[in-house]
């Protein structure tokens, strides 16, 4: 049987053309340039691109449109933008074990620089960047496989054992994308998908309750991205519709809250909703409206005991001008063992994060709720869980033990009475 190409730990790239879909564009353009200098990676726009009529900032705050190199702002190694379109933790790992095959188990993610990942991920990643050798040829990375074959791909990630030749491309270009658990990126006819992947190491079905979670999201009123739950070699797999692909051929640009809130993946722990909100005041379209949905976000994260709501996990398409919230993903029941829990981030102006429908009532006007109308969303999010659970379950095909796992201990746990 062939092999990966054996290890690599020669040079790596240190620069990259950075290429942009422009709102409402079916083709790219170049944009400017990436390179690295020292541990920063530093951006330039194009002058070809600065010429254009319809240019836009690939984000203000960080990229503005001026012909002098940028540094990424103070605490970041790289600007936001650029890092959001690049691959995350399991991306990055996909990359590391196809660049060093059976010598990966010593390797760090750390040990390839942040070119080396834009470049070596594939081009149908998420968001409307993406990352070029040239400047004047683009030149696609993505190599459609069946499903089966990239989830044999994962399972030798996870096994640290070395991918077939016939499917290690395929499968590296179609993981370009962020997050810690396996998944690949996926074609089906003219939908673009995310295929979410039962992990070797869950303990309990993580794939099925996100695909419940997201179903009773739609259901109580949530703008979400639509979700099919199935069962491919085995393993059950989440399929994701994209919001980030209007058309086959158009791409939107996404920036994340982390982003937007100007913080690192280490900093990132000190992101709240409350400076969200504030942010949305300021620069996102229709902020009354939004903050809303903001607030009915984390209400339903409390109610499915999804505490794993950090920063990269809210994100907003960028149109050059300003902000509007994605459709919400990553809503994900996280197992839990003891009577508390608290969400990823604060959601008042005193560090409130405890998972309780009744604090989170008393931080409203901070979302432009009065308590009334707070107490509506968490009252109707409520009723309809409980009176939907069972029709939900259905879709997200949960068995029967599986459901009394669920149920009272993420979805409606006690606790958020208290």
């Amino acid at each position: 049987m062939a092999t990966s190409r054996p290890p690599q730990t020669g040079a790596q790239p240190t620069q990259a053309y950075v290429w942009a879909w422009l709102p409402g564009a079916t083709d790219p353009v170049t944009a400017g340039i990436v390179w690295l200098q020292g541990s920063t990676v530093w951006f330039r726009y194009g002058s070809s691109y600065l010429a254009r009529d319809d240019a836009i900032p690939l984000y203000a705050p960080e990229l503005p449109l001026v012909p002098d190199p940028i540094a990424p702002l103070d605490g970041l190694s790289i600007a936001g933008c650029i890092n959001d379109a690049g691959p995350d933790a399991w991306g990055q790992r996909v990359i590391l074990h196809r660049r060093l095959g059976a010598g990966v188990g010593s390797a760090d993610t750390t040990d390839l620089n942040p070119i080396t990942y834009l470049l070596e991920s594939g081009t149908d990643r998420i968001g409307g960047l993406d990352f070029q050798e040239r400047p004047d040829q683009y030149v696609p990375r993505h190599e459609p496989a069946p499903l089966d074959q990239l989830i044999e791909g994962a399972k030798a990630v996870e096994r640290g054992v070395e991918l077939p030749e016939v499917i290690a491309s395929a499968f590296q270009h179609a993981s370009s994308i962020g997050g810690a658990r396996p998944k690949v990126l996926l074609r089906d006819g003219d939908r673009t998908l995310i295929a979410k992947l039962q992990s070797s190491g869950d303990q309990f079905p993580v794939v099925k309750a996100e695909g419940v979670a997201m179903e009773l999201a739609r259901r109580v009123g949530l703008n979400v991205a639509s979700v099919d739950v199935t069962r491919v070699a085995g393993l059950d797999v989440l399929l994701v519709e994209r919001f980030d692909r209007p058309t086959p051929n158009e791409r939107r640009i996404v920036i994340s809250a982390l982003t937007m809130l100007q913080l690192d993946e280490l900093a990132g722990r000190y992101a709240t909703y409350v400076e969200l909100a504030d942010l949305i005041r300021a620069a996102f379209s229709e902020p009354r409206a939004t903050l809303r949905e903001l607030f009915a976000r984390i209400a339903f994260n409390i109610h499915v005991g999804n505490t794993d709501d950090h920063a990269r996990n809210h994100a907003a398409f960028w149109d050059g001008t300003e902000l509007t919230l994605t459709p919400a993903y990553d809503i994900q029941p996280c197992n839990r063992t003891g009577r508390t829990a608290e969400q990823a981030m604060a959601y008042d102006r005193v560090g409130n994060r405890w998972s309780r429908t009744s604090l989170l009532v008393s931080a409203a006007e901070h979302y432009l709720l009065d308590r009334q109308e707070a107490q509506s969303i968490v009252d109707s999010q409520r009723a309809v869980i409980e009176d939907e659970w069972s029709e939900a379950a259905d879709v997200a095909r949960l068995t029967p033990v599986e459901r009394a796992f669920l149920w009272r201990r993420q979805i409606l746990n006690p606790y958020i009475d208290e």
